[in-house]
């Protein structure tokens, strides 16, 4: 099991590092970076969407789903104050409230 991690890390620190280290000669195109500015974005949706819509395994789309409403007042949170920190605690304390 330690050695799986060790890989893991090993192959995800490496491929990071090709990215970001600037001496390198690895460049990558425009299009590319345009491409790898979707990856992001999709990931997180893939996290959230069905821990937020399917908490039990399945649509829960009512009030009753702490995870949907904590979801809801941290989208409203984060677009009034720009601030990831009123944004985490106060969907935070709503998501304790309610569970």
């Amino acid at each position: 099991m330690i050695t799986t991690l060790l890989v893991m890390a090993a192959i995800t620190f490496s491929s990071r590092y090709l990215f970001l280290h600037r001496s390198l000669p690895f460049r990558v195109g425009p299009k590319m970076q345009r491409f790898l500015s979707f990856s992001a974005p999709a990931v997180l949706t893939a996290i959230w969407v069905p821990i937020v819509l399917l908490p039990q395994g399945q649509w829960q789309l009512s009030y009753h789903n702490p995870y949907l409403v904590a979801a809801v007042i941290a989208i409203i949170t984060a677009y009034k104050t720009h601030s990831i920190y009123a944004t985490t605690f106060l969907s935070m304390a709503v998501f304790f409230i309610l569970r």
